[in-house]
């Protein structure tokens, strides 16, 4: 982006001066405001954290669930929007929407050791506000967060507004699995996805190349690829495992467990458009050949105008994948104790 020269810097953040509290506390069934400024400006750095999925040695019994990192739900609004151009489950926005966390760290995206940081810079015009969400069923959990913008003189009246859409579903596997979809002028600038399959040692949801439909492209993609590993510049189901790129990569591997989480962002090779834009992934095999598997996806986009962000599914709809992976890990133990192998 061609964004001003700063005046100043500031930081939203949960740490209040006048308590020494550092956190924002989100009990179950709570929708709060982390922060919130007017403009115009831009957020150069998003970061936050927040216990429940891992044990706290300071609050020994306390309950433990990774589901949190898929039921605590990031939003964000530009210039006083009335619905969030962020939405996306705070796993899945930072780029594994495993229900696990895994240490990565590319340019504009990352999970660093227990903090969860977003370089996407972030215009508004008028005003931001970051809210989050606890929809969990178990964990009260309290958010560190500190956003730091800059304030500038005036924005161009045409920047583009920073966006983030997320998808899920259960696929067959023949079916369209959608990561973007916008109507106006902008540019698409990556995704993360995670996929979640519901049987043993299976990848095959990874042969699903790419189709782009782009403003008068619609009936038939301008833009198409080989493979689903293919657009995330690996090959062969990403055959040497995990890695970490500054613009792609692949933070969690897992082929026996049948799960896989990926991101690529893209730089000079942004995909721009002027009317209308379409992501999606769809497998050219025949359905004999494919299996079920669960997916999540997060579509990265600057947009003319701010758009209001899908709906956020309910939570039985968010956590099937991890009813997948427990599923899994059960048949797997079964499998290891019928064979007389547990415990030793």
């Amino acid at each position: 982006l061609d964004l001003p020269v700063p005046l100043s810097t500031h930081q939203l953040t949960t740490f209040n001066l006048e308590t020494r509290n550092k956190t924002a506390w989100i009990p179950r069934g709570a929708r709060v405001t982390l922060g919130e400024t007017e403009g115009p400006g831009y957020i150069a750095k998003l970061w936050i954290t927040f216990p429940g999925w891992f044990w706290q040695h300071w609050s020994t019994e306390s309950p433990v669930s990774q589901t949190i990192l898929k039921t605590l739900i990031l939003r964000i609004y530009f210039d006083g929007a009335e619905e969030p151009q962020v939405a996306a489950p705070v796993g899945d926005f930072f780029g594994i929407g495993l229900c696990e966390v895994a240490n990565y760290t590319s340019e504009y995206l990352g999970m660093s050791s227990g903090g969860f940081y977003c370089s996407f810079p972030m215009p508004f015009h008028r005003s931001v506000r970051i809210e989050v969400e606890n929809l969990d069923a178990t964990i009260d959990t309290v958010v560190f967060m500190n956003a730091l913008y800059q304030r500038v003189a005036e924005l161009p009246e045409d920047i583009p507004i920073f966006h983030a859409q997320f998808h899920t579903g259960e696929n067959p596997g023949t079916e369209v699995l959608p990561v973007a979809e916008a109507l106006g002028s902008g540019k698409f600038v990556g995704c993360a996805l995670s996929c979640q399959g519901k049987d043993f040692n299976y990848l095959s949801f990874l042969e699903a190349p790419e189709y782009v439909y782009v403003d008068d492209d619609w009936s038939s993609p301008r833009i198409v690829g080989t493979g689903l590993e293919d657009y995330f510049l690996g090959g062969w189901y990403f055959r040497e495992g995990t890695f970490a790129g500054p613009h792609h990569g692949v933070p969690v591997k897992d082929t026996l467990n049948a799960s896989i989480s990926m991101y690529r962002i893209h730089d000079r090779d942004a995909i721009h458009f002027d009317e209308r834009f379409r992501f999606t992934f769809q497998n050219p095999w025949e359905a004999d050949r494919l299996k079920t598997f669960r997916y999540s996806t997060v579509g990265y986009l600057y947009l003319d105008r701010p758009t209001a962000a899908p709906e956020i599914p309910p939570v039985q709809d968010l956590l099937v994948g991890t009813a997948f992976e427990t599923a899994i890990i059960s048949r797997y133990l079964s499998s290891r104790d019928s064979a007389g192998m547990l415990g030793q």
